[in-house]
């Protein structure tokens, strides 16, 4: 058996031996016991505080609060953080010790050093801000190398997409981006492959639209030999094979066939197929981007799209703004194929501010596609090296009276402005179709009717 004293002396080699410190009091806040880690941590010798009481301790100073007093108020356990003098963080436990009347007759106090922890998470917080700023400031260069690519972009809403193009390209997860007829959605989907982690790997695209309803699938999945008349006696892979481990841009995805809807819907959710009359599971790991120019959801609305489908592309959704949404990237485009054209024809042309101003005006139904086209027809047919409005495509410059018609205050006889605008629609909507039964029913009208009302205008 020990001593009295012995034990106390134990007890209080046990309570050094702690690297947390120690900090124990009686039921009315007077110090009786402070271990050597304590001292430690808040820098305040062993001396000064036994005796002491804990409220005349905060009083001078020598702590910045008291976990002790906070439970001798509210008698149960209390946590706090603490700051002391050198410099040190710590996080205090004090629990208290009750009678068997109920009353308290010792605090003890648990004080663990947090300061590195701090350290450690301010550290972790300015590698977070610096990681930050080096994305951005990466964003930003290949922005800028953008520039200098088939991908033309100076409007800020283009800009929003390609950064989300690039934020999103390393995150292997299916994307469906969408926008009119014309807008760039291939170019973006090459600009996420280009910056994903199957950059080296095949990007395969495929026009949903423009494949034979009788032969897509064999195209997508390929079919094994005699699989049916005319086909291949070896037999095919398909595309999603030779895409494996790569990129596959599935355009147009609004026009794939519904029985097809169902064994593509398979492979996005496990990765394999079979070939048309095989048996054999086939596993691909391919990433899918799908763009489509229509309304998925109406279409899933009228039951011609799968709903589950359409849940499953959308997963990261990048809607292309068209070109008279982002007029910013108008000039900027134009100067961009005007260069491009010089240099392929061996050309000098340029073009006059009246028709810049024109062209920056107008709708751009057929958006940057459009555009390109009007440029390579204009440098092409003009026959002076500066292309002027006399240049411009009859759709463009009967767009342009038109406007003027109906943004003139000046009060014209209605007759005179109805045939205007009768004019000019005819015009586009020919330009556009290129033939007058498309035409007509864009208007709305007979295609005799076309016909007559056009010539009349001639």
């Amino acid at each position: 058996m020990f001593s009295e004293e012995s034990l106390h002396l134990r007890i209080n080699d046990i309570l050094d031996s702690s690297y947390d410190g120690i900090y124990i009091t009686d039921g009315k806040a007077n110090t009786i016991m402070v271990n050597k880690a304590y001292e430690r941590i808040a820098g305040i010798k062993v001396e000064e505080l036994i005796g002491r009481n804990m409220n005349d301790l905060v009083k001078e100073g020598y702590i910045s609060q008291s976990a002790t007093l906070l439970v001798l108020k509210d008698k149960k356990i209390n946590t706090i953080e603490q700051n002391f003098k050198t410099g040190k963080k710590a996080l205090v436990t004090s629990t208290p010790v009750f009678n068997s009347a109920g009353d308290i007759t010792m605090v003890v106090t648990n004080v663990r050093d947090i300061t590195e922890l701090y350290e450690l998470k301010e550290k972790l917080d300015e590698k977070e801000s610096l990681t930050k700023r080096y994305s951005v400031e990466l964003e930003a260069l290949k922005i800028e190398l953008l520039k200098n690519n088939d991908l033309i972009a100076m409007d800020k809403k283009m800009l929003d997409i390609i950064q989300m193009s690039i934020r999103v390209a390393p995150i292997d997860t299916t994307v469906l981006i969408t926008g009119e007829t014309g807008v760039g959605k291939e170019e973006i989907s090459k600009l996420i492959y280009k910056n994903s982690n199957r950059a080296n790997k095949p990007f395969i695209k495929i026009n949903c639209g423009s494949i034979p309803k009788t032969l897509i699938e064999a195209e997508l999945f390929g079919y094994e030999k005699g699989s049916f008349t005319g086909a291949n006696r070896e037999g095919k892979i398909g595309l999603f094979e030779v895409a494996d481990g790569g990129t596959i841009f599935l355009d147009e995805i609004g026009e794939l066939p519904p029985d097809m809807q169902v064994k593509f819907l398979r492979v996005l959710q496990d990765g394999q197929f079979t070939r048309v009359g095989g048996i054999e599971e086939i596993k691909v790991d391919v990433r899918i981007l799908a763009a489509t120019n229509r309304n998925l959801e109406e279409m899933v609305r009228e039951k011609v799209f799968r709903e589950d489908l359409y849940y499953r592309l959308n997963i990261v959704p990048i809607i292309i703004p068209p070109l008279r949404d982002r007029r910013d990237d108008i000039i900027p485009l134009i100067h961009y194929f005007l260069d491009k054209l010089n240099k392929k024809y061996k050309l000098k042309k340029t073009i006059s501010s009246e028709v810049m101003k024109t062209l920056y005006a107008y709708e751009w139904k057929g958006n940057v596609r459009e555009l390109r086209n009007i440029i390579e027809r204009m440098v092409v047919m003009s026959e002076k090296d500066m292309i002027s409005k006399s240049d411009l495509p009859k759709s463009v410059l009967a767009w342009n009276e038109s406007q003027n018609i109906i943004n003139e205050n000046e009060i014209v006889p209605l007759k005179q402005a109805l045939n205007k605008i009768e004019k000019h629609l005819l015009e586009i909507s020919f330009d556009k179709y290129g033939n007058v039964r498309d035409a007509a029913k864009a208007l709305e009208i007979d295609p005799s009717t076309f016909v007559r009302k056009r010539q009349k205008y001639k």
